[in-house]
């Protein structure tokens, strides 16, 4: 494959850097000398072929229409710095890719079918200095695979991603009649050229809207069924996960004398040694801070006699993520009241694990869950019965806000946008991967609730995979059983 580049622009210094200028002859010898790293032995990866059969079935639902499917672009976090970049999780469903500028376009042929191009970013130029000069430069920021390379890993046709724009107002205004669609929101650029090149009045821009949102919520329902390549990796997941986890109880003391940051760092470096990162952002709450159901600054005190509720998923380097908590005792041991909580949320989480199972409605696992945790509200005399009326009500949510569950994979909330009918109102299918994920949540200030319940929150979540003929708990290697919780803690101490 040809790699020819178009003369690129000089690169732009810093403003207020050091060196006035680049001498011609530290220019011309930076062109030089340099071996040829080009790899010749690369082969598609795993993961590609598995992209390949999900091109298939985007292919399949949208036939003669143009499928335009971004990477994303990096975020600048502050003045000149950038947030380390997270490649959308359509693209990397389709691609087996995660670099950014990058973008996935498939051009329906007239045959039927469609080609499908990835279009990449090339090695730095070291003609023009950029590989040197640039702060996205090869020896500022490492290097690119070349785009030589990429077709080899991916098994697609690869082509120069500055040149994507350009092709895609090219091929719009050559065929205007086929209907064009794109991942909205991930790049600017892409999506002002589009705009540009195919909506002319406010009618088309509200249809071109409808076309997109069509084409995220197709993508999200594909994903809600994982073939066998994901659920390996979300095994993975739930086992960096389970590591991570036993990390912390080995660190409980040092998280004492200092705080939940303690937690929160020494999970993140389990996540970031044996995955790609943490999933999503950890929630390491001690004593009355776990009765808050995202709290995340991880910047209170940890205090042996409370309860200490992790919340937290390692992502692997394919990006699938687990989502596991467990609520632990500081001081390795239950008290009384904290176990009698503890033991409610548990039988909650047992009753709705019962309920996964294929050709099971989605939501029965969460009614499963809430009809213990209200018979147990009632029972402590914190909610009037009948158990019905509080059902239909809702009135144990005072104590149980959140939903109990939700589906898992590339993204910790996954699927999000697939049809109701597929996923909130659907039924189980063998291949989904979701959270099972009761808590009662008693706050500090609340009146309606003896004093002894006040500041303690529990929640305990698993990641529950459906089989053919029930399901499987894919981080069972934590305990959760509060006996369990002690014995594993006393072990690890």
């Amino acid at each position: 494959m040809s790699e020819e580049r178009k003369p690129d622009k000089p690169v732009k210094g810093r403003k207020n850097g050091l060196y006035r200028g680049i001498s011609e002859e530290l220019e011309d010898g930076m062109r030089r000398g340099w071996s040829d790293t080009e790899r010749h032995d690369l082969e598609p990866s795993e993961q590609s072929g598995y992209a390949a059969k999900r091109r298939k079935a985007v292919s399949a639902a949208f036939p003669g229409e143009r499928i335009i499917v971004p990477a994303g672009q990096l975020k600048t976090r502050s003045n000149d710095l950038d947030y380390t970049f997270r490649a959308a999780s359509d693209y990397a469903y389709l691609t087996a890719d995660q670099t950014e500028n990058s973008v996935l376009i498939l051009e329906p042929l007239p045959d039927g079918g469609h080609e499908a191009v990835l279009y990449l970013l090339p090695r730095s130029n070291r003609e023009n200095g950029e590989f040197w000069l640039d702060g996205q430069g090869e020896l500022w920021v490492g290097r690119r695979r070349s785009l030589s390379e990429a077709a080899a890993e991916l098994g697609l046709e690869i082509r120069d991603s500055r040149e994507a724009a350009q092709r895609i107002a090219e091929a719009v205004a050559a065929r205007p009649d086929v209907v064009t669609r794109i991942m909205v929101g991930h790049d600017a650029l892409l999506d002002a050229a589009l705009a540009q090149a195919g909506v002319t009045s406010r009618q088309e821009a509200e249809e071109a809207a409808r076309l997109d949102e069509e084409l995220k919520v197709f993508m999200h329902g594909l994903r809600l069924v994982k073939d066998d390549w994901e659920v390996e990796q979300l095994r993975q997941a739930c086992e960096i996960t389970t590591h991570g986890f036993t990390d912390v109880v080995r660190e409980l003391a040092a998280a004492v004398a200092t705080s939940e940051r303690w937690i929160e760092g020494t999970f993140w470096r389990r996540a970031r040694v044996e995955g790609n990162d943490v999933g999503y952002n950890s929630i390491c709450a001690a004593g009355p801070n776990a009765t808050v159901l995202h709290w995340t600054r991880n910047n209170g005190a940890v205090r042996p006699g409370e309860l200490l509720l992790l919340d937290a998923g390692a992502e692997t380097e394919a990006l699938y993520s687990a989502d596991v908590t467990r609520t632990l005792p500081i001081s390795g041991e239950f008290s009384e009241i904290q176990r009698r909580i503890y033991d409610a949320v548990y039988d909650a989480q047992e009753a709705g694990i019962a309920a996964v199972k294929p050709g099971a409605n989605f939501r029965d696992f969460h009614e499963a869950a809430q009809r213990v945790l209200a018979e147990r509200l009632i029972e402590w005399g914190l909610l009037e019965g009948p158990l019905e009326r509080v059902l239909e009500l809702g009135l144990q949510r005072r104590y149980s806000l959140h939903g109990t569950g939700h589906m898992l994979g590339l993204d910790v909330h996954d699927c999000a946008d697939a049809r109701c009918e597929e996923y909130v109102d659907g039924t189980l299918r063998p291949g989904m991967v979701q959270t099972v994920e009761p808590g009662l949540y008693f706050q500090r200030d609340d009146e309606t609730v003896p004093e002894e319940y006040r500041g303690i929150g529990v929640r305990i979540e698993d990641d529950i995979l459906v089989t053919a003929d029930g399901n499987e708990n894919l981080s069972a290697a934590l305990p959760r059983r509060a006996d369990e919780i002690e014995e594993w803690m006393r072990s690890l101490r």
